[in-house]
């Protein structure tokens, strides 16, 4: 292209918990000049305030009646991403055990999907020089269109150790249960299940380091761009 001016490029990284996702797509986005967005944070930001807000989660018709109600803004700086819900830092609260055990059965409600799929779809478009947006129905269901689609897989062992090692002390066997149930209810869901495009790029991180798996997306974004 003439001045150097690189089309906008929209990368979709998905997977499922522990395979490197959030660290990859935080390094690939900064390394490339790219905006970066953490769908996952933003259904743990509804998961939080539907908690705080006491709404009973067990109840998928009581949390579509309010799916519509809390102000969800993501900040795209990859070297540092915000979250926000109706203007409170929630950064850290969203990270609990609570929000992590209850994110799979608010984020299966159709309603709450439509709502941040949406959201979704204008942060990419909006992105002036790109973006990479990570979560586990990206490139099958917010942003089919991408330009590039990468799925991140690893065993589950791998995986486990990667969370546990994350979650200081939590036990690796308990770690690998509740990331293969999380799976497994992600997987099933009838709304936007966690699943591999057809023309994704499958990436095996299990025997990789994650400066490996940095390396192997970027090169496959700027052989994308230099296809454009």
């Amino acid at each position: 292209m003439e001045n150097g001016a690189a089309k906008p490029v929209i990368v979709a990284i998905d997977g499922p918990s522990g395979t490197g996702k959030s660290s990859t797509s935080k390094a690939v986005a900064a390394q490339l000049g790219l905006s970066y967005l953490d769908t996952g944070a933003q259904y743990r930001a509804i998961t939080w305030w539907m908690v705080t807000n006491g709404i009973d989660i067990e109840d998928p018709s009581a949390i579509a009646a309010v799916a519509g109600k809390p102000e969800i803004v993501s900040g795209t700086d990859p070297s540092g991403p915000t979250i926000t819900v109706d203007g409170v830092d929630v950064a850290a609260p969203i990270r609990t055990q609570e929000v992590t055990s209850q994110v799979s059965a608010v984020s299966a409600v159709p309603e709450v999907r439509a709502r941040i799929t949406e959201l979704q779809r204008s942060i990419a478009t909006s992105a002036e020089r790109g973006i990479v947006v990570e979560g586990r129905d990206i490139g099958t269901t917010v942003l089919p269109d991408a330009d590039l689609k990468i799925f991140l897989t690893a065993s589950p062992e791998a995986r486990a150790a990667r969370r546990s090692g994350e979650l200081k002390g939590a036990d690796v066997r308990s770690t690998r249960e509740a990331l293969l149930k999380r799976d497994a209810a992600d997987s099933s869901r009838k709304t936007s299940p966690l699943a591999k495009a057809d023309d994704a790029v499958e990436v095996d991180t299990t025997e990789l380091t994650l400066q490996q798996v940095i390396e192997c997306v970027v090169t496959l974004v700027e052989e994308k761009r230099a296809a454009q």
